[in-house]
């Protein structure tokens, strides 16, 4: 039975969550810990270099301490979300068990990702989790001045669907360096012939 992914909506052959969604999640799982560990290196915000031009704007005396960075360590936001998802998970996979105490936000991330096969074939609410968890890592890359890559437009899919020559039309997009895929028709755009080819034929814009 196809059904489609959480995340992304692609069609999946079973389970919850495609492949290349999974594999991103268990990758933000791994990471987490490690950006939420390089917090304390930017609590403190850094001061003005030598020849750095001082306006109104910079001038005056400036907290000593990154509030926002402040307050995530303070909160442990990423920490309590991350928790109350394996809480979630284990109580849908084991409902005889009692609730696993708070014991961080590595041990909850490796958790996860040890389990990752069951919860993306069993576990419905899935693309939620991934959602959140995408979420967390471009938060926690916001703070530490490592954004997230933007994907890049590159057009629209110039596959033909039909017999009758009918040209799909959607818009493509890509993750810098990652694959092309069409997500509603599922063309794949493979090599650099493929995406001369999708140059070629782009519409051309109107007059």
């Amino acid at each position: 039975m196809t059904a489609n992914c959480g995340l992304c909506e692609d069609p999946v052959a079973g389970g919850y969550l495609c492949a290349r969604d999974a594999m991103q999640l268990a990758t933000r799982l791994e990471q987490l810990p490690e950006l939420a560990t390089e917090l304390v290196d930017f609590l403190v915000p850094p001061r003005s270099g030598f020849g750095e031009l001082v306006t109104a704007r910079t001038a005056g005396p400036r907290s000593p301490i990154n509030e926002d960075v402040l307050d995530e360590l303070r909160d442990n936001r990423a920490g309590e979300i991350v928790h109350s998802w394996r809480v979630d998970v284990q109580r849908e996979r084991w409902p005889h068990h009692s609730a696993p105490p708070p014991s961080g936000l590595a041990a909850d991330c490796r958790w996860l990702a040890m389990e990752l096969q069951w919860i993306t074939t069993h576990y419905p609410p899935v693309g939620d989790l991934a959602r959140e968890v995408r979420a967390l890592e471009a938060e926690l890359r916001s703070l530490v001045g490592d954004p997230v890559p933007r994907r890049q437009r590159l057009g629209t899919c110039v596959a033909v669907t039909d017999d009758a020559g009918t040209v799909c039309g959607a818009e493509l997009s890509r993750l810098p360096g990652g694959p092309v895929r069409c997500r509603s028709c599922g063309c794949a755009y493979q090599g650099e012939t493929d995406l001369l080819l999708l140059l070629h034929y782009q519409p051309t814009p109107a007059a």
